[in-house]
Formats: C-alpha cells, sequence, structure tokens
C-alpha cells in the first residue's frame, strides 16, 4: 500500500461498531494518515446504545457518549452529523448524502446497522406508538408518558424489557406481550423463561406470553387507547413500544447492488468485504461469511477491527468466521446470563440444573457426552458467568453440579479464574484471553488493573469481565513472586476493614495505643504518617458512641489526627480563608433563618452561594472570626454542615407530593428525616444523598452515594452512586419500601460501608471493588446472609444517640475556641501591620486575601 497518496476511507453510520471501527483505523495508522469522512444519520455521535435504558435513570446523553471532539480533532475525522447516506454510485466511487454532500472514496465501509421491525398491524403509526431503539426514540417516550397512565409493550426480548422497566420508570402500569411461549426466548430456555416471568412479575408488571397483536386500538382523536391481542382479549393502554426484534438496514446495499441474504444483511467474506472489493460491511447490517447476522456489540467490534486491519492490509492471522453470543446484563434488576449451547442442541448433551423459585434463582449448564461444558443459562444469580463462559469448550477441574450449587448447598469448592486455560477468552467484547492478560503482567510490567486495560482493552466494553480481570491480576503478582501488600500503609500491615475491627473489638480511642499494639514493628513508638493518622481517626470517630468515647474530632489526640479543614471545623480555600457552611436539612428553610445568613454575609462581608446540594455556603472568613459567626447561627438554629469532613454532606430533595403535581410521597419530609439522622456520621469518604417524590428524578437521587425514589408503592432505594470525577449510576438495593423499612435498610448499607471500605474510597468504588459486589452487599444487608445486621443497626442507633453538633460543642467550651486564632503570636489582637480586605467586590477576585497595610489599621473585623 503506498503512502505518498492519501485515500479516502468513507463510513457510513456512526454507531458503536462505527466508532470501533474508527479506533482500530487509528491503531492501524490509518486515521490521521488517510482522510477518512463520516456519515452519521441521527444528530449525535456515537454513544452507548448497550447502556440505552440508563437515560431514565438520570445518565445523560453525554455521559453515553462513545466519542468525543479530541478523538475527531486527533486524527482528522470529517463528522458529519444529522446527515445521512443515501445514495451510492459504485461505478464512479461516490457517496451522497441527504444534505446533496458528494464525497468520493478509495474505500466504504458500511455500518448502517439495524432498524426495529414493527408488526404489520392496523393502528401501529397511531399517535403513541414508538420504537425503542436511539435517544431521540427515549425522549418521544418520556415526552408522551407525562400524560399516560398504562404503557405496553410488544416483545418480551433483551430491548423489550428494557423498554418495559423504563415505562415502570416513569409511572405506567406496564404490560409485555410476547408472542412466544416464554421471554427471552432466544437466549434463556423453558426453567429460566419461567424464573424471569416470576421475578418480572413480582415487580409489578404484567407478562402476556403466547399471545400476539392483532390492531392497535385508537380514539376519535388518533392516538392508541387499547391492543387487541390473538386470544380475543383486549388490553387499555395509552401508548405502545414496539421492540419486537431489529432487522439489517441494507437498503442502501440493494440500491447499488451489492450481494445481499435472503432473508437480509449484506453478504461479506471473511475479511468483512462485500461483493464490491472497495466496500466492506461491519456490525448489523453484515451477513457474515458463515451465514449469520449478530446482534450484539462484540461481534461488531471483532468485524471492526478485521475491516480496519484489512483497510490498512494489515496481517492478522484470520478475518471474521463467527463470534460468541454469550451475553450476561441486568433486566429490571434481574441478573440473565447465557452462553455456549445454551438451548442444549448438541446431541447426546445432559443438562445439570439448579432452581430456586423463592429466590427467582435458575442455574443451567449443558453438559456433552465428554463432559465438557457446552453452555448455560444463569437467571438471578450470574456471578460464575466471567468463570464459566470461557471454560466453554473445556472439561471443568469440578463435578458440573458444584458448579450451580450456591455457596452452603453442597458446593465444596469455588471455582475460580485460576482454573481458567490460557486460551479462553476472558474478554469477549474486545476478545481477550486470559494469556494475554497474563502477559500484560508478566512481559509489560502491568501491576494494575487500569494498567492491563490500557494495555489489552480487556474490561472497557461491557464491564462484566472487570472482576475476573482483577482476580487475574493478582494471582499473576503473586505467582510471578511479587508479594501484593494489602496493608493500610508503611506503618500497618492490617487493611483499613481490619483496622475497623481491632478497634471495635478492642475497644480502643487511642491511635497510638492501636499503632504501638498492632503497627508494623518498625512503626510502633512512632508518630505514624499522613495516611493512617486520618484514617484511624475516622475509624474511632465513626465508632465513638459504641466506644463510650466523647466523639469530638479536636480533643486531645484526636486532633493531632485530623486533616486541614477539621482542625478548624471548616473548608480551607485557596486564598487562606475559610468556608461556612450551615446544614439545611433537605434544602428547607424558614424566611427568619434566611435573613441570619443574609446578616451573618452583609456583616462579615461574606461571598455567598447557594450550591447544588440545597445549601447557602459563605466565604472568606478568617480563623478567629469563625467562632463570631458560629455563635450567630447557632443561637439561629443552624448546626454544621459538615462540608469540611468525611461524612455525610447533604440529602437533596425535590418538592414532592406537598407541590409538585406527579410527586407520590413526600420527598420532603424523607430528605429531612435521612439528613438529620445520619449528619455527622463519619464515613471513609464524604456521602452526598437525595430524594426524589417520583420517577422524573428531579433530586438526581440515582447518581448519589445512596438515593431514594418514591413509587406509588413506597421508596426504591439506590446505592453506590457517583456524581463526581468519575460518574457511576446507584444501583437498585431494594424496591416499594415503606419509612420503616427504608431507614432500616440505610442504616445497615452506610455501616457496612463503613466497616469494610477502604481509606478514601467512595461509596461507587467500595461497590465495584468489593467480593460480589451489590449481589453481595444485597444478601449482607437485605437478607443479612452473614449475621451481622443487628450489629450494624445498633452501630447506627449509638451513632444517632450520641450525635452532638461540632460547632455547639466548640462554642461552649473556652479551650476549644483557644485554638481559633490566625496568629498564635497575637491570640487576642490580630497583627496590626496585616489589613484584611474583603475579597469580592473592593478587590479582584485573584488577589490576595492579606495585605500589607502602611497604615497599621485594622479594616473588616466584625464584632460579635
Amino acid at each position: 500500500m503506498s503512502t505518498a497518496t492519501p485515500r479516502t476511507i468513507v463510513l457510513v453510520g456512526h454507531g458503536m461498531v462505527g466508532q470501533r471501527f474508527l479506533e482500530a483505523l487509528a491503531e492501524h495508522g490509518v486515521a490521521g494518515r488517510d482522510r477518512v469522512v463520516v456519515l452519521c444519520e441521527e444528530p449525535r455521535p456515537a454513544y452507548d446504545r448497550v447502556q440505552l435504558t440508563s437515560y431514565f435513570a438520570g445518565r445523560t446523553p453525554a455521559e453515553l457518549s462513545l466519542s468525543d471532539e479530541e478523538f475527531l480533532a486527533k486524527y482528522g475525522i470529517e463528522l458529519h452529523l444529522g446527515d445521512p447516506a443515501e445514495t451510492i454510485d459504485r461505478e464512479r466511487g461516490t457517496v451522497t448524502a441527504r444534505s446533496g454532500l458528494t464525497v468520493a472514496y478509495d474505500t466504504l465501509v458500511l455500518a448502517t446497522g439495524s432498524y426495529p421491525f414493527v408488526p404489520p398491524v392496523p393502528g401501529k403509526d397511531a399517535t403513541g406508538c414508538f420504537v425503542y431503539r436511539t435517544i431521540e426514540d427515549l425522549l418521544a417516550i418520556e415526552e408522551y408518558a407525562k400524560n399516560a397512565t398504562n404503557g405496553a409493550v410488544v416483545g418480551g426480548g433483551l430491548l423489550g424489557l428494557e423498554a418495559a422497566g423504563a415505562l415502570k420508570g416513569l409511572g405506567l402500569a406496564t404490560d409485555i406481550v410476547e408472542f412466544a411461549p416464554r421471554l427471552m426466548p432466544v437466549q434463556v430456555d423453558e426453567g429460566g423463561g419461567a424464573a424471569l416471568h416470576r421475578t418480572i412479575t413480582d415487580m409489578g408488571l404484567t407478562v402476556h406470553t403466547g399471545v400476539g397483536t392483532q390492531e392497535i386500538v385508537t380514539g376519535e382523536d388518533g392516538s392508541v387507547r387499547a391492543m387487541l391481542l390473538s386470544d380475543g382479549s383486549e388490553l387499555p393502554t395509552d401508548m405502545v413500544v414496539f421492540s419486537a426484534g431489529v432487522r439489517p438496514r441494507d437498503q442502501l446495499a440493494r440500491d447499488c447492488g451489492l450481494e445481499v441474504g435472503e432473508r437480509g444483511g449484506i453478504a461479506v467474506d471473511e475479511q468483512c468485504r462485500t461483493s464490491d472489493p472497495k466496500v466492506f460491511a461491519i456490525g448489523e447490517c453484515a451477513l457474515a461469511s458463515d451465514g449469520r447476522v449478530y446482534g450484539l456489540v462484540a461481534p461488531g467490534y471483532e468485524m471492526a477491527q478485521v475491516a480496519a486491519a484489512a483497510i490498512a492490509s494489515a496481517d492478522t492471522g484470520s478475518g471474521f468466521t463467527g463470534a460468541d453470543m454469550s451475553t450476561k446484563l441486568k433486566l429490571l434488576g434481574v441478573d440473565v446470563a447465557s452462553f455456549g449451547d445454551a438451548h442444549g442442541t448438541t446431541e447426546g448433551c445432559l443438562d445439570v440444573v439448579y432452581a430456586d423459585s423463592r429466590s427467582g434463582t435458575y442455574k443451567k449448564l449443558v453438559i456433552g457426552a465428554g463432559g465438557e461444558l457446552l453452555g448455560g443459562v444463569l437467571v438471578g444469580d450470574a456471578e460464575a458467568y466471567g468463570t464459566l463462559r470461557p471454560l466453554t469448550g473445556t472439561v471443568p477441574p469440578i463435578a458440573p453440579e458444584q458448579l450451580v450449587l450456591p455457596a452452603g448447598a453442597g458446593a465444596p469448592v469455588a471455582l475460580g479464574p485460576a482454573a481458567l486455560p490460557d486460551e479462553a477468552v476472558v474478554c469477549s467484547c474486545h476478545n481477550v484471553t486470559k494469556g494475554a492478560i497474563r502477559g500484560a503482567v508478566t512481559e509489560h510490567s502491568c501491576t494494575t488493573v487500569p494498567e492491563v486495560k490500557k494495555c489489552t482493552k480487556a474490561g472497557t466494553g461491557c464491564g462484566s469481565c472487570v472482576k475476573v480481570l482483577g482476580q487475574l491480576v493478582t494471582a499473576e503478582l503473586e505467582a510471578g513472586g511479587v508479594e501484593v501488600d494489602k496493608g493500610l500503609c508503611g506503618c500497618f500491615a492490617q487493611t483499613r476493614q481490619e483496622l475497623y475491627e481491632i478497634v471495635l473489638a478492642l475497644r480502643l480511642t487511642s491511635y497510638q495505643e492501636l499503632l504501638d499494639a498492632h503497627g508494623r514493628e518498625e512503626a510502633r513508638g512512632g508518630d505514624g504518617c499522613e495516611i493512617c493518622k486520618p484514617t484511624v481517626g475516622s475509624i474511632i470517630a465513626s465508632l465513638a458512641p459504641t466506644l463510650g468515647a466523647d466523639g469530638y474530632v479536636l480533643d486531645g489526640e484526636q486532633a493531632a489526627l485530623q486533616d486541614t479543614n477539621d482542625h478548624f471545623l471548616a473548608n480551607l480555600q485557596k486564598n487562606g480563608s475559610y468556608s461556612i457552611v450551615p446544614r439545611i436539612p433537605g434544602g428547607e428553610i424558614t424566611p427568619e433563618k434566611l435573613i441570619v445568613i443574609g446578616e451573618v454575609a452583609r456583616d462579615f462581608g461574606l461571598y455567598t452561594k447557594i450550591t447544588g446540594g440545597q445549601r447557602i455556603d459563605m466565604f472568606g472568613a478568617r480563623v478567629e472570626q469563625l467562632p463570631l459567626i458560629w455563635a450567630k447561627l447557632v443561637d439561629a438554629g443552624f448546626e454544621s454542615g459538615h462540608a469540611y469532613g468525611k461524612s455525610l454532606r447533604t440529602v437533596k430533595s425535590c418538592v414532592g407530593s406537598t407541590w409538585c403535581r406527579y410527586g407520590v410521597q413526600d420527598s420532603v419530609r424523607m430528605a429531612i428525616d435521612l439528613e438529620l439522622r445520619y449528619r455527622g456520621l463519619r464515613s471513609p469518604h464524604k456521602l452526598k444523598s437525595a430524594v426524589s417524590g417520583c420517577a422524573r428524578e428531579c433530586a438526581e437521587a440515582q447518581s448519589k452515594d445512596f438515593g431514594v425514589i418514591a413509587t406509588s408503592n413506597g421508596w426504591n432505594l439506590y446505592v453506590g452512586g457517583n456524581g463526581g470525577a468519575t460518574p457511576r449510576h446507584a444501583d437498585l438495593l431494594a424496591q416499594d419500601l415503606d419509612d420503616d423499612q427504608l431507614i432500616r435498610l440505610i442504616d445497615r448499607f452506610l455501616m457496612f460501608y463503613i466497616r469494610t471500605a477502604d481509606r478514601l474510597e467512595r461509596t461507587s468504588t467500595w461497590l465495584e471493588r468489593i467480593e460480589g459486589g451489590l449481589d453481595h452487599v444485597r444478601e449482607v444487608v437485605v437478607e443479612d446472609s452473614l449475621g451481622i445486621c443487628a450489629d450494624l443497626e445498633q452501630l447506627m442507633a449509638d451513632h444517632v444517640a450520641g450525635y452532638r453538633d461540632e460547632w455547639a460543642s466548640t462554642l461552649d467550651d473556652p479551650e476549644r475556641l483557644a485554638r481559633f486564632v490566625s496568629f498564635v503570636n497575637a491570640p487576642d489582637v490580630p497583627d496590626p501591620t496585616v489589613q484584611f480586605v474583603p475579597e469580592r467586590d473592593q478587590i479582584k477576585p485573584d488577589l490576595p486575601l492579606l495585605t500589607l497595610n502602611p497604615t497599621r489599621t485594622l479594616e473588616g473585623t466584625a464584632t460579635r
């Protein structure tokens, strides 16, 4: 291939597979050298369609995006949004877009994906009928649902169940209509479908299987009013979402004379070339050489890589001859997975089945005549998927029945990733084997999961293999003689969790005592370090009521353990001043309290700001002013907002049923109750919460460490969210709870997190790191699998009973007040050579707060 004359490569379609193709071109050095033009039908760049439903849970289109301007600019990729290709002239080698733009190509790649199949039933085009495919579809569904009560989904497959979950989340009574005799007929067998049916029905959805849609009944205004089913029944509904499968988008190929399959799909060879050698097709629009159209993202990614390699003339050694159709996903909160020969079509195969209808668990393994694992179905508990799928085609090292039995039910051996052969594919999205992961550690000196991800791309797709990835990295390091030190720091060989247990069991209230008795030998008798001192200080503070200690963080030895902010019970700002953040539970405040805040800000010359957490922050206070300010605030009924501590910050709320016409529960009252209950709770990291009064989620509860969303049946509890620098959507822990159940579960969750998390570990990171993840946390705090829930509840009860406002305690104690001075050599009167100047309007914001005063006078000091 000559590099003298740049080629023009035109990509038609910019979905997930199209974006992966662009990345592969960049990896092969083609993008940036040759001209790459992308014609995209949608008004936005590629986004994660697999996570499409998470939009209804609060993720924005920007958060779903897979592409960014930096990537496009770096490689000079020309992206034309909202301008799909309409005609291909193969003879001239051109593509013409809807806008009239015509681009001459040397190589053309079709990644047009698929389109939703809508059954040809009368009324299918009525107002209120939708498909479930793009972000624009979701936006339209969301808007129409505002005036709807009932919704029906046609199709009980993957997308159908996701659509049903979305309608339920929007507050609609939801029906699912599936023509097959069970839900998810392609992925699961009869037993798995029955388990899924029971679980989904228990969630309040109505499932109709074995019936089809005959007609969409409309009203006089042309909008949906009901559905007629094939069994003669009528199903009242205000809107219909069609999710009855997809078809390859191959019309462009048909129009320009490319070969297509009898049942659709653009025919391609093993290099993903079509019948025209200058034209490639990848993803759902392509009919692979094995005669199949693959509708999953992992095969599409593999096709994208194969096509890019062929275009780059790279010797990859193999083409696309077929792909693993295994899937693992969470539908309506239910884990569902299938892999290999899930339906047992291999001659002579046998089934090993475990089913527990009470818990909604169903596991089936298909075993070949020679004892090899051929496939399986997992519903309700898919924890073993990461190990079982790579074992497909091999004889497992333990008996098959031990692979499906739950812990404690006769499964004496836990089959871990170490049992996998090197050729086992651990990451099916990017086709990364266990051997490649081991090689990243041994040959490329990767020592962490993020490093291995960057080196191999494993774990950067759907993410279902990340847990196995971490286990493999640790095992390989240990096998290589690298000691994986899990200790907190150089002073302690124990983890934070182990130190927590030691402090609790031995009722220790002294850091020095803990260090001298349980620290590393070389650290005993020393002063500790900046890692363990605040960590142990936080542990002692969180357990103080249980340990019988005061709990005030600035008393005695505790003061030396705190970081900068805790030293003065305020947040240090970049100019040396401090902020004042009074607690405003649930964002509810009286006019009288507002007036006091205004007077304080005015009298002390403070900059004020209303925050996203529904509080009012005041900035620019000097150290010696803090007690004066807080005296006024405490007298007015305010208390510390703990903005300086690793503790609960805020419980945000919407106006709920009190004012909002959509509200179904009193979210303000619940937010106030929760904030007052958990105020001052010291934890490994800061905690944020929110309560939304309905599924519209105005309080953004699913981006919080623990979030609550109201339903007509009670409260849904979400945990492990994070709206910060590394956003993570919270997971549903439990649903339809009454007030007492909700508070009890939050008590348990928070104390279990505090007990087991690492230092400075947010709940989002903790939930992904802790072995077993959300399933394990649910077993512990909901099902009490470890028998510790009574202890967790007592720890929280101790905290609630022992809580005292830190600023009120400070103001009542002259010794505690003595620390609040700007200059230790002039504790009573500020140094007269220093002038304190109000920061905001009088001077430029980037000037320092402290300036020399040649007149030796003191300005801007408010008095009590």
